[in-house]
């Protein structure tokens, strides 16, 4: 039925509802990609203040990728060092350890970035405000269908998606309703989402008995001489974290009882019982010997109860999408929930630019919540028990069941790789195949491409290959084509090139008519061949390897013989030629050695329609 004349009706490729990191980080990818995106948001401002605030490793590195980290380390304070405390004999508490606060040895950024999560946002805003996209406020959605009809939601050109959205800036009747039809949809709308609720999606998990207060402040005395270090706090009276903020503050987690915060009759978290007073009373009791003087009015503060859930699905046929704490929700503690959440959507968003474009088959889009789903599982059995045992007593002369500061450094330590981001493994699909991972055993498969440098070899200039990987949304193939000064050795590479790049062929095979190879594949080749005999060798290599003189590399040092070299060996790379697929958000798609060349056709031809033989046929 169409909408009265008086309502007003749009259409848009994508529509994200919620404005917070996750949503935010969809609507920035998928603007810079050209894709007609629209987000609303029911507040009316931005976040100015507290929520989350911490940047681990993995998402320093996705933010380089889309060129906004150099805000991030400006505006940010980075966290270097974490220190875990204990009861002493008087009462207080005292140092028993001192270790790196990443503890992931391949991390690029081995360090955490703290910055309120309006800054955060901050960043994506001006970002897409250069793209000549803003959020929509205060839109609220009030429906959501999706049209049942197989033949339309089969088409890719049709807009199955109808949201009714009210502008609640004006009043009812007055043009206040809008219906927006849509390909695709994301909710990114948060714990409570509406987006969730609407699709009669169910949150599976469990809510723990703890209770925690959060303050964001600057304090006007703090004599807590770890104020600038991650500090994990086990006292007598509870636990107790110190996270150093940007401009002296610092936020603090304080472990609270559960009885007089909670509702009984609703079973939440009431504000009405508890507030930053009562939450600052029991941090200066948790943090005895030292003293806290907190301002008269603190910046930011909030109560919760830690609820470890994941959805029951993360999207309705593949139009439909739900991200970040709408799917997925556990405690702060470990400082995953705004990382998680915008690395879903670094997930979603170039599957739906490929498929949007007609690159890519629809069945593309299954692997969002195969990747993601298992990744949220996994962070809530990591944050249950990383959760447990921050909220444990100490172990002490009395209390020998309590947690001693040496099996919380050691859980912190081997929770390092996950809780960092660097360890995320996405499990073989049909765009992660890990059939040939012999031949590079340090790219695995399903992993993000760790950092190495490599010498440009026209100018000798040192580069990291991770800023040779931007999120544009191209699949990357790096050709490591071994020592070309060897004759055999060129030979097999020009075999190679000949396979993946003669018209009709190879990689011609998966894209369209009338599209080029350049705005789907970027094709970077990093030789063994030493940088002096190189840039005498460059021109011996067929064109398609060398596209332009900036995309060939090698395995050297540089001229002051301070950079690069050992790639090779660092990424077990097999010296008789790879070819290594990186995936548009930076992860490892799949290994192939140049015998098996043709593997690399198989490979796009599971999830480009365009493509010849499935892999699974080869």
């Amino acid at each position: 039925m169409a909408p009265p004349s008086s309502v007003k009706s749009s259409h848009v490729d994508v529509l994200i509802i919620g404005a917070g990191p996750a949503g935010l980080m969809a609507c920035n990818a998928l603007a810079r990609a050209g894709i007609n995106v629209r987000i609303i948001d029911q507040r009316s401002i931005p976040v100015r203040v507290g929520q989350a605030d911490g940047f681990q490793p993995r998402t320093l590195e996705v933010f380089q990728s889309y060129g906004l980290l150099e805000r991030v380390l400006n505006e940010g304070v980075q966290m270097h060092i974490a220190t875990f405390f204990e009861p002493d004999l008087d009462g207080g508490i005292k140092l028993v350890n001192f270790a790196p606060d990443v503890t992931a040895p391949s991390a690029r950024y081995p360090f955490e970035i703290l910055l309120h999560q309006g800054g955060i946002e901050a960043v994506f805003l001006d970002s897409m405000r250069s793209l000549g996209v803003e959020v929509d406020r205060p839109i609220k959605p009030i429906s959501i269908q999706l049209s049942g009809d197989p033949a339309i939601l089969d088409d890719r050109a049709s807009y199955p998606v109808r949201v009714t959205l009210k502008n609640l800036n004006l009043p009812t009747n007055e043009g206040d309703t809008e219906i927006v039809h849509a390909k695709y949809v994301i909710g990114a709308d948060g714990a409570h989402s509406w987006t969730r609720k609407s699709l009669g999606i169910v949150m599976e998990g469990e809510q723990a008995d703890s209770v925690w207060g959060v303050v964001d402040m600057l304090p006007e005395e703090y004599n807590f001489p770890y104020s600038r270090t991650k500090a994990i706090i086990h006292s007598n009276n509870g636990a107790c974290m110190n996270i150093p903020r940007e401009d002296d503050k610092v936020r603090l987690y304080v472990q609270l009882e559960e009885k007089g915060a909670i509702n009984e009759s609703l079973g939440r978290v009431d504000k009405n019982k508890i507030g930053e007073k009562e939450i600052l009373e029991v941090a200066a009791k948790t943090l005895h010997p030292y003293t806290i003087k907190p301002p008269k009015e603190c910046e930011w503060w909030t109560v919760y109860r830690v609820g470890q859930r994941v959805a029951s699905k993360f999207s309705i046929r593949e139009r439909i999408f739900i991200a970040g704490d709408a799917c997925h929700t556990h405690s702060p503690k470990a400082g995953q929930g705004m990382n998680a959440s915008m690395n879903d959507t670094h997930n979603l968003a170039w599957k739906l630019v490929h498929v949007i474009r007609g690159w890519a088959n629809v069945s593309l889009l299954k692997t969002y919540e195969f990747e993601r789903k298992k990744y949220a599982r996994d962070l809530i059995e990591f944050d249950k028990e990383f959760a447990h045992l921050f909220a444990s007593k100490p172990r002490t002369a009395g209390e020998h069941n309590g947690v001693s500061p040496e099996v919380m450094l050691r859980a912190f330590t081997t929770f390092g790789g996950f809780s960092s981001g660097i360890g995320v493994h996405y499990d073989d699909s049909a765009i992660v195949n890990s059939k040939h991972q012999t031949y590079a055993k340090g790219l695995v498969a399903g992993e993000r491409v760790p950092p190495q440098t490599f010498i440009r070899a026209a100018d000798g200039r040192p580069y990291e290959l991770q800023d040779l990987l931007p999120s544009d949304t191209r699949f990357k193939l790096l050709v490591f084509a071994g020592d070309i000064s060897v004759q055999d050795q060129l030979e097999k590479v020009r075999t190679v090139a000949d396979h993946l790049f003669a018209k009709g062929r190879g990689l011609w095979k998966c894209v369209f008519p009338g599209e080029q190879l350049v705005s789907v594949f970027d094709v970077l080749t990093i030789c063994k061949t030493s940088l002096r005999r190189m840039i005498g060798l460059i021109d011996e290599l067929p064109k398609e390897l060398r596209s332009h003189w900036s995309s060939v590399f090698v395995d050297d040092k540089d001229i002051q013989g301070k950079q690069g070299g050992n790639g090779y060996a660092n990424f077990g790379i097999k010296p008789t030629g790879v070819v290594v697929i990186v995936r548009p958000d930076g992860y490892v798609g799949t290994i192939v050695p140049f015998d098996n060349v043709k593997d690399v056709e198989g490979y796009f031809a599971s999830f480009m329609g365009s493509c010849g033989v499935p892999m699974s046929k080869l």
